[in-house]
């Protein structure tokens, strides 16, 4: 018998496989080339469950189903929010590009992208490894049919094979570990595993196997070093408008799943798994900001922007136990989870400025063809202008206190190796500033290679016009985002 609470922890979830089947079904008497009431109907039913996430968050319930199996809580229900918000802004952006290249002769990338929110929803919501697991694939298949959905085109489809391949072996990678845990917990359930680990009765040179795979299977899906040779493949390869879908929600689900198994399963192993993510950060910040100061295609270069910035989300994760203690926990995660909401709202309204520049026959890909942009629109150059700032963390921008809270993380600890991270990392941004600055000289002191001017349809506009807002006004007040994360996660963790 199913209780009230767990159908209550489920409605969202339900929502979405609802609509995305009846979407899938009325779109096939759909006749508009472009979409506008499949359109139309998926941005709603993506409002209507955005709005319930954001009640069920404000209320600060955590609320447990389906026999423990699932878990709604006051992170997991933000999270879920912003990852439906972000599908929302990507489709609006993506639907003009999306028409010229053909690919909304079926409504597949509409129910596509709601079954990948899905996914989304369901690894968030785990509180079970097989959940989490299945949450995971049903993002990752989506993700794989939405890069190949471009089927004329050999590039789209390369990279959807080069996806399919990694993304299968890192699944494998996760998979594995998390049957190591089962076999040395005796449990599925992450409370449990907690208990257990911290009981100290299990093999713990099993547990740390294990924990390998894990932590190496969750840093494919972040595309950190040297788990990165998807991104920039698929990030080039792929059309743009599931470019900016790959690179978008699907980080909060990652983010969420790192907190899920490593913090509430495994925080009893934080010593071993801390000094995994340190490797991996410090190769990610010195990769992916040392190559991306050659890259001259932009979506490559945002690809190799997208490993440093995740390097630096997991420095926010590093410092939660300290000599055995956890007092600093609630500070550093809350920061990582700061970084990783402003990185994709940054990263949204820069996808935007790409999608707005790409025309039909036209892909607009290359650093090159930004030059003189601002005599052309310099409104748009002003949007990219105030992105790409905030990826490099200028102040007033909300990237530079997106910045500033993981370093004061590493920093207040007193811990030697840490303030060494948190002065590495600025050493890393200060090279990574370099290319984001080389756009914007491209976009006003280049000359324009075409006197084309840019055009967008009313919903794009009002859409960029209010993601740029909100990057510079959280930049000059951050204090209530901070505020909502820092509370999210203690309220998670002191569930």
């Amino acid at each position: 018998m199913i209780d009230n609470i767990s159908w209550i922890t489920a409605y969202p979830e339900i929502i979405l496989l609802a609509m995305g089947c009846v979407i899938a079904l009325l779109d096939l008497g759909v006749t508009s080339s472009r979409r506008t009431a499949t359109y139309v109907l998926t941005l709603l039913t993506l409002a209507v469950v955005a709005a319930i996430q954001a009640q069920y968050a404000i209320g600060e319930q955590t609320l447990y189903g389906f026999g423990d199996l699932v878990v709604s809580d006051p992170m997991g229900n933000w999270f879920k929010c912003f990852a439906a918000v972000a599908v929302f802004v990507t489709l609006v952006y993506g639907r003009p590009y999306a028409h010229d290249r053909g690919m909304l002769r079926g409504g597949e990338l509409f129910t596509l992208s709601l079954f990948s929110l899905l996914g989304m929803f369901i690894m968030i919501s785990g509180n079970n490894f097989l959940v989490i697991y299945l949450g995971l694939e049903l993002l990752t298949l989506s993700s794989y049919a939405l890069v190949a959905l471009r089927r004329d085109h050999a590039t789209a489809t390369e990279a959807a094979m080069k996806y399919f391949v990694l993304g299968a072996l890192a699944s494998g990678f996760l998979l594995y570990g998390l049957s190591m845990l089962y076999g040395a917990t005796g449990s599925l359930d992450l409370g449990l595993v907690f208990k257990a680990v911290g009981s100290g009765q299990v093999n713990h040179q099993v547990l740390i196997f294990g924990l390998v795979f894990v932590v190496a299977g969750l840093a494919f899906k972040l595309g950190v070093v040297p788990f990165h040779m998807w991104i920039p493949d698929v990030y080039q390869g792929a059309p743009t408008a599931i470019t900016l879908m790959i690179g978008g929600a699907p980080k909060f689900a990652a983010f969420a799943i790192i907190i899920r198994l490593l913090v509430e399963g495994l925080l009893p192993l934080a010593v071993e798994w801390q000094q995994m993510l340190v490797v991996l950060s410090i190769a990610s910040l010195l990769i992916g900001n040392l190559v991306g100061v050659v890259q001259s295609n932009l979506k490559r270069m945002l690809a190799y922007s997208t490993i440093s910035q995740m390097g630096f989300v997991l420095l926010g994760l590093i410092p939660g136990v300290v000599n055995g203690t956890t007092l600093p926990a609630a500070n550093a995660y809350s920061s990582a989870m700061f970084y990783v909401v402003t990185y994709v709202l940054t990263t949204l309204a820069t996808f935007g400025v790409i999608l707005l520049l790409a025309r039909e026959g036209f892909e607009s890909e290359e650093v090159a063809d930004l030059a003189g942009l601002n005599q052309r629109s310099p409104f748009y150059a002003a949007v990219m202008t105030v992105c790409l700032f905030s990826m490099a963390g200028i102040p007033p921008l909300v990237g530079f206190y997106a910045k500033l809270s993981v370093l004061q993380a590493l920093v207040t600890t007193g811990d030697n190796m840490y303030v060494a991270l948190a002065v590495f990392a600025v050493l890393m941004s200060l090279i990574g500033a370099f290319y984001y600055l080389r756009v914007v000289k491209v976009m006003y002191f280049d000359k324009p290679i075409t006197a084309t001017t840019v055009s967008a349809p009313a919903d794009v506009r009002v859409m960029l016009s209010l993601n740029a807002a909100l990057i510079l006004f959280l930049g000059l007040m951050p204090g209530g985002l901070m505020t909502l994360c820092a509370r999210a996660i203690v309220r998670t963790l002191g569930s």
